[in-house]
């Protein structure tokens, strides 16, 4: 049995500083403006999250989690940007136009554009509960493939073209 862990930071940091990154990059946004915009974001995406936050079923709450931008700027995304300034056109212009980041318990990974393929930002092992694992003769090894699966299985119901064979990973 996974021990429920009570915090989703390191998800949630790992999908702030992405985005804030190319708010860094490619804005003319001051250290204030990005602190401001993180710590907004982040208190944001925990609470919307504290109610659909299950590391014992990683997939179940995805969609909800899900960050995406297209012809439609995140709504959350859209606050923490107006907070310090940004209006949402020019938060189109600063992040990428096809962007889709999933913040899900012991994974963060994102994929730009509507064929691209998908990238992992943030990935750790769930804890075990080492008695309870024995008794019950599971491992984390399922709970991990579910995760993927689940992945695989978004991909396929909504990808228009064919699939590519491949995953990047992305360290920090």
């Amino acid at each position: 049995m996974l021990r429920a862990r009570a915090t989703m930071k390191p998800e949630i940091s790992a999908a702030v500083g992405f985005l804030s990154r190319f708010l860094r990059v490619k804005g003319h946004v001051n250290d204030r403006q990005l602190q401001t915009f993180s710590q907004t974001l982040q208190d944001m995406l925990a609470e919307q999250y504290k109610h659909h936050w299950f590391p014992d079923r990683p997939c179940k709450g995805s969609g909800y989690r899900c960050i995406r931008i297209n012809h439609k700027m995140d709504p959350l995304v859209g606050q923490a940007g107006q907070r310090i300034g940004l209006s949402i056109q020019q938060l189109y212009l600063l992040l990428p136009s096809e962007l889709t980041l999933w913040v899900d318990p012991f994974e963060v990974s994102y994929r730009i554009g509507e064929d691209g393929s998908i990238c992992v930002l943030y990935e750790s092992q769930p804890s075990v509960n080492v008695s309870s694992s024995a008794s019950t003769g599971t491992n984390n090894s399922s709970l991990v493939d579910s995760h993927i699966s689940c992945k695989e299985e978004l991909l396929v119901l909504a990808r228009t073209s064919p699939a590519k064979p491949y995953m990047m990973t992305v360290s920090s």
